[in-house]
């Protein structure tokens, strides 16, 4: 899959300008270096990965004015009993992000792919709750995750992540960026409720759903390295 066959087509018809697009052109190779990166520091696969021709804002009904951008998600599909996580990668991200908070973006949802694996070979999908507010998501966000330490090998990637992450993705200048150079020129939007993500199966359903066996054993791995990361911070 070419992960910026959505992007071509929004350009073909119109939906994205010249400019933009020969910058998400020109700055994808940031992102694919990103990908390659974290391949090398974790020792696994990163998963199929596109760039949505959007920017995504993520909201819920009540209250209504609680809203955030989202640069990238983590999405579970399932076709013919399989299991396909995919990266959905904002083309806002790759035209005006630094390749720091790219690679630390890209870092983050690779953790949500490993904790949407683990969740699903132990059959934990079920009971994943909903969240109601930006603040609640941003938390069980942070609890949920692995430990960045026990997947990663490259310093500086971690040092990104910590950075970018400390308590929820923010980064003010590349918000303002994508607000003045995309919003504000009317580019295309998709608006996702809080729990969009949310994925209810039949037990009969997951058990069904086959996992690679050396990806499944390297979640075991990681979670018994992130568990003792997680008891040295507490003590």
């Amino acid at each position: 899959m070419n992960p910026l066959v959505k992007v071509n087509q929004a350009h073909q018809k119109g939906i994205i300008p010249d400019k933009e697009y020969s910058l998400i052109k020109e700055r994808f190779p940031i992102t694919v270096a990103g990908i390659n990166r974290i391949e090398k520091a974790s020792g696994i696969n990163f998963p199929i990965a596109y760039v949505e021709p959007s920017i995504i804002f993520s909201s819920h009904e009540i209250p209504s004015y609680q809203y955030g951008i989202l640069f990238a998600r983590t999405i579970p599909l399932i076709f013919d009993d399989k299991l396909q996580i995919v990266i959905q990668i904002t083309a806002p991200l790759v035209a005006y992000g630094l390749k720091g908070t790219i690679h630390a973006i890209l870092a983050h949802e690779f953790l949500h792919y490993l904790e949407l694996i683990r969740k699903f070979s132990k059959m934990e999908i079920l009971s994943d709750e909903i969240t109601g507010n930006l603040f609640e998501s941003v938390y069980a966000d942070k609890t949920r995750l692995f430990e960045p330490r026990a997947v990663f090998k490259d310093k500086t990637l971690l040092l990104h992540i910590t950075k970018k992450f400390p308590a929820g993705f923010r980064d003010y200048k590349l918000e303002d960026k994508v607000i003045k150079n995309w919003i504000e020129k009317d580019l295309p939007k998709s608006n996702i409720a809080l729990d969009a993500n949310i994925v209810k199966l039949s037990v009969e359903s997951l058990s069904k759903i086959k996992l690679g066996t050396k990806l499944l054993r390297y979640i075991e791995k990681i979670e018994e390295k992130s568990k003792k990361i997680k008891k040295k911070k507490l003590y």
